[in-house]
């Protein structure tokens, strides 16, 4: 008898063994199933060690990149090949965020229950929220110089424009490749971000200084912080407060202001304006924004102004810009269009999670009417940008070894129908309200014609 039950427990302890292990397996699969399937060694997924699955589609349903057993194929127009060759990857996956690396699971269609099988073997389509013909438009306003340009609907999170340059048309590389095609600067990049960061400053004070709207600075033009620093103005101001400050761009009143809001204060803010943070893009991973914060003197003055050693990612600021535009509430941007109906409503569902609070309501509103009056007495009105119900802010950045500054041209539609906020920069290209405006101007006429 007790033969019999020494045995029945043997029999009861294999039996847990094997439902441990079982389970131990499963698990496994799902944590680690993708990355099997990926595996460089897998035949059913590459093909002379290129990725033989998945396609790339626009929005609107264009093809951008097809992976096939004989290697890559793009859309048949060279423009838009080179505007989003950042997002499709060239033939050889040198760009860390090209689809053949980033969304390698997603074209592959791996899924926990089937693995990597469908009917037809071909991998899955993955659709974009991007725009490729409003891509075009942009590629041909940088016009080959180094910069990027992103604009995304700041209701839903969704990314219509992301162009990177220098690029190239993979399927007709140059030798040599322009140096830095690369990098995405849109996501894998920092500038020093100019007087576009004044809006962070002026929020600072907006939510913190009981006189912020009647703080006046009168500008001569310079000021003298001895032993050689200054802080200097293109132009003598004269009496300025906040909003002509903001309009005319007056660096001697933002370095006054950020030395009466003070570093612990304008830290606060760069960290509430999620400008030192990196988002996470479907996967995409930005490059968070590096800031000093000095106690005091030239060097606060400067860092207030978006000098120093102020370093901004454009999609980070591009989301701020969403945040002043929707009420002070940035929803969080995204690539990736649902595959299905299913995925479509979990999504809708997840876009009210995907929000962070970057500014008071009131200092949205505040921030818009400055950057709308920007727009109105500085950068042309609708003369620059006819049509458009445009709010912005120019940014001109020194960069040390370069003989012109940085432009730089943020800001957003006050359009319920058009809700695009957008971003551009162009290096080493002099002005930003001149370069970076009419960057801006020719991509968001094309996205508004096209709704």
């Amino acid at each position: 008898m007790k033969k019999v039950e020494r045995r029945a427990l043997l029999c009861v302890l294999f039996g847990l063994i094997l439902l441990g292990g079982l389970c131990y397996f499963i698990y496994e699969d799902w944590h680690d199933g993708g990355e099997w399937a990926v595996y460089e060694g897998n035949r059913d997924v590459y093909a002379d060690g290129d990725l033989a699955k998945g396609a790339l589609y626009d929005t609107h349903g264009n093809l951008l990149m097809r992976n096939t057993a004989d290697g890559m194929v793009y859309n048949d127009d060279s423009d838009i090949r080179s505007a989003c060759m950042h997002i499709t990857g060239d033939k050889d996956n040198n760009i860390s965020t090209g689809a053949n690396r980033v969304f390698l699971d997603r074209l592959i269609g791996f899924d926990f229950i089937n693995g990597i099988y469908s009917l037809n073997n071909d991998g899955e389509d993955v659709s974009l929220t991007l725009d490729a013909n409003v891509c075009a438009t942009a590629y041909r306003a940088l016009s080959g110089r180094k910069g990027t340009v992103g604009v995304y609907n700041y209701k839903t999170g969704e990314i219509v424009c992301m162009v990177s340059s220098p690029t190239y048309d993979p399927e007709d590389p140059p030798d040599p490749v322009p140096e830095g095609s690369y990098i995405n600067r849109f996501i894998s990049a920092a500038f020093a971000p100019g007087s576009t960061f004044k809006l962070v400053t002026a929020a600072a004070s907006l939510e913190t200084q009981d006189d912020a709207y009647s703080y006046e600075v009168d500008c001569t033009g310079s000021l003298d912080y001895g032993h050689g620093d200054e802080v200097t103005d293109l132009a003598v101001h004269g009496d300025v407060n906040l909003k002509k400050a903001l309009e005319v761009s007056c660096n001697c009143y933002f370095a006054k202001l950020s030395e009466k809001v003070g570093s612990e204060t304008l830290e606060k803010y760069v960290g509430k304006a999620g400008l030192d943070k990196s988002y996470d893009i479907d996967g995409i991973q930005t490059k968070a924004g590096t800031f000093d914060y000095p106690e005091g003197g030239v060097n606060l003055a400067w860092t207030g102004i978006g000098q120093w050693h102020d370093m901004v990612n454009p999609c980070s600021m591009m989301v701020y810009m969403g945040a002043i535009a929707n009420g002070g509430t940035a929803v969080m941007p995204s690539i990736v269009k649902p595959s299905n109906i299913v995925s479509e409503k979990i999504d809708e569902a997840a876009t009210a999670l995907k929000t962070e609070d970057m500014i008071d309501e009131d200092t949205a509103l505040s921030l818009t009417d400055m950057m709308r009056n920007n727009v109105e007495s500085h950068y042309g009105g609708n003369s620059a940008f006819p049509g458009l119900e445009l709010c912005a802010k120019s940014g001109t950045a020194e960069v040390e070894g370069q003989d012109r500054p940085n432009a730089w041209f943020v800001g957003f539609l006050n359009d319920e129908n058009n809700p695009y906020a957008f971003v551009v920069v162009v290096e080493n290209s002099g002005y930003g309200s001149e370069v970076g405006g009419n960057v801006a101007n020719k991509v968001l006429q094309d996205l508004v014609k096209g709704d």
